[in-house]
C-alpha cells in the first residue's frame, strides 16, 4: 500500500524515519521540559506551509504570544500558521475560543473548541499542545483513553496528520503507558545535564508502525535559527554505499623512512593510531600523510580539537609543508571547534559528510583524546566511533587518530578506556634521555594488514624537515 510521506522540518529526523512521517496519522512527541518539543512542533508546521499545506496549532498550555516569542528566537515567523489558544484568564465563551483552566472545567467544552478549530481551519497538519492538560481534565485514565481514541477517529476521518505533545512517561502509571498504543508513532526526546558543560539532548523513535526506522538514540541539538536538529547515529550496514575492496595502492607519507616502517605505506580503508606523550611529533606524523595526499591531488579533512587552525598552518610551515594553498582551494578541509560544543552524533555526521566526497583520501582526528575527554559518556562515544571508523573503512579512507598519553613518560592514554583495538595500525612515539639530550623514538607496534618493521628508530624533527634515522 502506497502512502504519502511528509517531511518533518528536520533533514536528520527525516533520515531516521526513512523519509518522514506517513501522512494522515496521529503521532506523539514526549519529553521533559526544555527538550525541544515546542520548537520541533513549530518546525513541523512551518515545513507544512513550505510544502503548500495548511497548518494549525491548538494550544492548551502556551499562549500565542509565547509561541511567537519562541519562533522569534530562531528568526522565524508564524505567519500562515493558524493558532487557536485555549488558555485564558477570562471565562469561556464561543466568541473568544478560550477556556478557563480550573479544576471544574468540563472536558466536553475543550473537545468542542478543538473540533470547531479543526472544522473552521481544515488543516493538513495539526499540533495539539498538550496531553498533560487533557489528562488533568479527565482525572480518570479510562476516560482519558476514550477521549484520545475519539480525537484520533475525528482527525483520521479528515486525513489530518497530527502531532501530540506530552511530558516524558517516566514514573507514569502503567495504564497511561498502555494508552500510547493508540497513536501511530512515538518520538521520545531526552535531556541530560552533565556535571560539567551544557545540556545534552537526544531522540529515539520509540514506535513507528510500518516503518523500519533507524532505531536507538540519536543526538539532538537546538540551534538558533535552525531549531531542533537530529544527528542520526551511523549504522554502516545501512548507510555505506561503497563496500569495495581496499585495493592495491598504498597510501604513503612522502617520508621514505616512515613508509619503510610500514612496508611501503598504509592500506586504504584502515585506521592508524599515532600514540605518544606531548612533544613526540604525533601531529607532525599526521600532517605528513595529509600533505602527501594533497600533493597527489587527493582531498584531506582534519578535525582539530586542541590546535587552532593558524597554529596548525605555522607548525606545518616550520617543517616545510605549505598547506594554506590547499585550504584556499577547498581541498584541505579544516574543522576547528570547542569539543564541548559538539555531540558525538554531530561529529559523526560531519565526518560522514566529508567521507562521501569522492576525492577524500585521508581523515585526521587531532586529538582523539581531546574529543573523547569532552564527552560525558566515554563508553557510548567509543561505540559511536567504532561505527564511524567502519563507515570510513568502507569508503576506503585512511583514518589517523592522534592519541595523547599522560605524564612525562606517557605511560597511559588520556582516556580511561582501552582504545588499542580501534587501530589497524599503531605507531608509537616516545622521548628518551640519551647521552645528555632528549631523543624521539618511533616504532610500529601493530599492523593488521601487510608487513611492518619492528625496529626502533630515531625521529628527528628539525626546522624545515623531518627525518627518520636507524637506531643506535
Amino acid at each position: 500500500m502506497e502512502y504519502t510521506i511528509l517531511r518533518t522540518g528536520d533533514a536528520g529526523l527525516d533520515e531516521v524515519l526513512r523519509g518522514g512521517l506517513p501522512e494522515g496519522n496521529m503521532y506523539l512527541m514526549q519529553g521533559p521540559p526544555g527538550s525541544g518539543k515546542t520548537t520541533f512542533a513549530l518546525q513541523f508546521l512551518r515545513q507544512g506551509l513550505a510544502d503548500g499545506e495548511r497548518a494549525l496549532y491548538v494550544s492548551l498550555s502556551q499562549t500565542e504570544d509565547e509561541l511567537r516569542r519562541i519562533a522569534a528566537s530562531h528568526g522565524w515567523t508564524l505567519d500562515g500558521i493558524e493558532i487557536v489558544e485555549l488558555v485564558s484568564e477570562t471565562p469561556a465563551s464561543t466568541d473568544t475560543q478560550a477556556i478557563f483552566l480550573t479544576s471544574d472545567l468540563r472536558l466536553d467544552r475543550t473537545r468542542e473548541l478543538v473540533e470547531k478549530a479543526v472544522l473552521d481551519h481544515e488543516p493538513h497538519r495539526l499540533v495539539y499542545d498538550s496531553l498533560l492538560e487533557v489528562r488533568l481534565l479527565t482525572g480518570d485514565e479510562q476516560r482519558f483513553q476514550r477521549e484520545l481514541i475519539g480525537l484520533r477517529s475525528f482527525l483520521y476521518e479528515r486525513g489530518i496528520t497530527t502531532l501530540l505533545l506530552d511530558v516524558e512517561p517516566t514514573g507514569q502509571p502503567l495504564n497511561d503507558i498502555q494508552s500510547r498504543g493508540i497513536v501511530h508513532g512515538i518520538l521520545t526526546l531526552d535531556k541530560h545535564l552533565p556535571e560539567f558543560g551544557r545540556a545534552r539532548r537526544r531522540l529515539e523513535v520509540a514506535k513507528m508502525r510500518g516503518v523500519a526506522v533507524y532505531d536507538g538514540w540519536h543526538d539532538v541539538d537546538i540551534r538558533p535559527g535552525e531549531g531542533l536538529k537530529v544527528f542520526p547515529r551511523i549504522v554502516p550496514e545501512y548507510r555505506a554505499d561503497d563496500d569495495g575492496d581496499m585495493g592495491e595502492t598504498l597510501i604513503r607519507s612522502g617520508l621514505q623512512g616512515l613508509d619503510e616502517i610500514f612496508g611501503g605505506g598504509m592500506e586504504p580503508g584502515t585506521t592508524t593510531m599515532v600514540v605518544g606523550q606531548a612533544g613526540t611529533g604525533k601531529s607532525t606524523m599526521a600532517s605528513l600523510y595529509a600533505a602527501a595526499a594533497l600533493e597527489r591531488g587527493e582531498d584531506v579533512a582534519l578535525f582539530l580539537f586542541e590546535e587552532r587552525v593558524e597554529t596548525f598552518f605555522r607548525r606545518s610551515e616550520g617543517l616545510g609543508m605549505d598547506l594554506r594553498q590547499y585550504h584556499a582551494e577547498g581541498r584541505l578541509r579544516l574543522h576547528d571547534f570547542n569539543p564541548d560544543e559538539i555531540s558525538a552524533g554531530e561529529f559523526g555526521k560531519m565526518v560522514q559528510k566529508e567521507a562521501n566526497s569522492d576525492r577524500l583520501r585521508v581523515v585526521v582526528i587531532d586529538s582523539f583524546t581531546g574529543y573523547m575527554s569532552s564527552l560525558a559518556n566515554h563508553r557510548q562515544a567509543l561505540f559511536d566511533i567504532q561505527s564511524l571508523l567502519k563507515y570510513l573503512s568502507r569508503r576506503n579512507v585512511l583514518t589517523i587518530l592522534v592519541v595523547a598519553e599522560q605524564g612525562l613518560l606517557g605511560n597511559r592514554s588520556g582516556v580511561a578506556l582501552d582504545l588499542s583495538f580501534l587501530g589497524d595500525t599503531v605507531l608509537l612515539l616516545r622521548m628518551l634521555e640519551r647521552e645528555g639530550r632528549i631523543r624521539r623514538e618511533i616504532v610500529a607496534v601493530k599492523k593488521r594488514h601487510g608487513p611492518h618493521l619492528l625496529d626502533v628508530r630515531e625521529l628527528v624533527i628539525e626546522s624545515g624537515q623531518v627525518s627518520i634515522r636507524e637506531g643506535e
